[in-house]
């Protein structure tokens, strides 16, 4: 499966001229990867530049490996939390990615940039011309807004009316061309393909959509970025003689992040992947829909680019679950009732890092490590999207409509809410199950969004994947970067 099928010339000439004159340079994927091939100039730039800054070298930013810093970090290894057993009652080792030090506070500028810069570099988007449109249900929109914002390229953001302000108000500041509210709220995600599907007909090649339910270009990034770097943790920092890779548990959302979980089980043969969403809204748990709060992870239907057979668990969390954690782990009371549980406080002051569906996933890391009876061998990675950072309108609700947070409630949610933490709500996957819930994108893509039932039945093959991910897709990516950049002369000038 190979992603750029042709070059532009003429097209890929004004997108080199747009650069130029904007002082853009692109990082290659080797350097998102790697940031230690990053140029020492570029480096030394960032020294002055914030992290949400709009200036084109935080491009360069767009990787795991930032430095904690607001502004003027440099690179490391990646920020991870390790969640100790006095909190999580197992005896694995439950590790977080953190996400937060992404520019926008998530890692979707990362799957955005995997889907626009091949088209971009290929001639394939004009940004002199087109608009670029970021259907989503709230990060991947911001982050495609905020790519687009330092490549100079108009964008479209479109996610559900009901999603948190805070990423409203922020799309605005940034400048976005158009934002774009659907009916709903996080699960509400075929009233998004809708609003395409009308933009399509009344824009045609004014626009590109970028949906990241179906670009590969999403997937392609985790399994080479997020996959890498949790095995580059686990290497230098969790491996022992002893010691197992055991899981990785990903909220499917789009689809995107799961994919880390194609690149460990190349290292990791043995390895769960945990696919979580919404208890509300069960979708892959048991053909279910409904409405849910756990914002950022999207529902009804089973993403076009989910390697469904690479997913061994499904776990429905209680959306209740996720909300009061949020309290329990950011509220004063909060806070202290943990520090009289014995945790540290600086272990305390991390929980914040955690956003709403990064608490999702830890309840279910939980959950399978209770189920696998998994030990203090066994380690298990997930991903925390994004912080709280940008829920603060959702305590704020919270504390409105059930009152001030005390020891009282602290108490009961740590005994409910983690302590009561069981194995229900677990569907463990058979190839049967797998090739049904594969089955079941024939009714969103092929009934709904215009693709063929032979499409379909390609990404049953395993090797579709391989052919997908092999790293000739990205090595081809670099090359046309590096060329582009060539072409703007910016690199060299340095």
């Amino acid at each position: 499966m190979k992603i750029i099928e042709s070059i532009n010339k003429e097209v890929l000439a004004r997108a080199i001229q747009r650069a130029k004159e904007r002082n853009i340079i692109l990082p290659t994927f080797a350097q998102q990867k790697d940031p230690s091939k990053i140029p020492a100039k570029i480096v030394k730039k960032l020294k002055d530049v914030g992290l949400w800054d709009i200036n084109p070298i935080n491009l360069f930013r767009i990787t795991w490996k930032n430095e904690a810093r607001p502004s003027g970090g440099g690179f490391g290894e990646g920020n991870w939390i390790e969640f100790p057993s006095e909190l999580t009652g197992v005896d694995a080792k439950i590790v977080g990615l953190v996400g937060k030090w992404f520019p926008t506070g998530a890692h979707k500028v990362g799957a955005a940039y995997g889907c626009l810069v091949p088209r971009l570099v290929s001639g394939n988007f004009d940004p002199t011309t087109q608009k670029a449109v970021w259907p989503s249900t709230g990060n991947y929109c911001r982050g495609g807004a905020y790519d687009c914002a330092l490549l100079a390229c108009p964008a479209v953001a479109i996610l559900p009316e009901g999603m948190s302000r805070e990423r409203f108000d922020w799309l605005h500041e940034i400048g976005t061309d158009e934002v774009i509210p659907t009916p709903g709220t996080e699960s509400n995600v075929k009233e998004i393909y809708d609003k395409c599907w009308e933009l399509r007909r009344e824009r045609g090649d004014k626009i590109v959509i970028f949906n990241q339910f179906d670009e590969f270009g999403n997937a392609i990034w985790h399994y080479n970025m997020t996959g890498s770097v949790i095995e580059e943790i686990y290497n230098n920092h969790y491996k022992t003689d002893r010691s197992r890779l055991a899981a990785y548990v990903s909220a499917t959302g789009s689809a995107g992040t799961i994919a880390a979980g194609d690149y460990l089980r190349e290292y990791h043969p043995g390895i769960r992947v945990v696919a979580t969403e919404a208890l509300q809204c069960p979708t892959l748990y048991q053909f279910g829909f409904g409405a849910h709060r756990i914002e950022g992870i999207g529902d009804k239907h089973v993403p076009w680019i989910h390697n469904v057979r690479n997913t061994n668990m499904i776990a429905a969390v209680d959306d209740e679950k996720t909300m009061q954690l949020l309290r329990l782990f950011n509220e004063p009371a909060g806070k202290e009732f943990l520090k009289k549980q014995g945790l540290k406080e600086d272990f305390i002051n991390q929980l914040s890092l955690l956003g709403i569906s990064s608490i999702c996933n830890f309840t279910a890391a939980i959950k399978a490590a209770k189920y696998y009876e998994m030990d203090s061998r066994d380690v298990i990675f997930f991903p925390a999207t994004d912080s709280m950072e940008l829920y603060g309108s959702r305590q704020t609700e919270m504390t409105e409509q059930h009152g001030k947070y005390d020891a009282v409630t602290a108490s009961n949610h740590f005994g409910r809410y983690l302590e009561g933490i069981r194995t229900d709500n677990l569907r463990e996957l058979t190839y049967f199950d797998q090739k049904a819930l594969h089955n079941f994108k024939y009714f969103t893509w092929v009934e709904q969004q215009g693709k063929d039932s032979e499409e379909l039945r390609a990404l049953w093959d395993e090797d579709f994947w391989k052919e997908l991910f092999a790293p000739e897709q990205v090595e081809e990516w670099d090359r046309l970067i590096n060329e582009f950049n060539e072409g703007t002369g910016l690199l060299k000038a340095l």
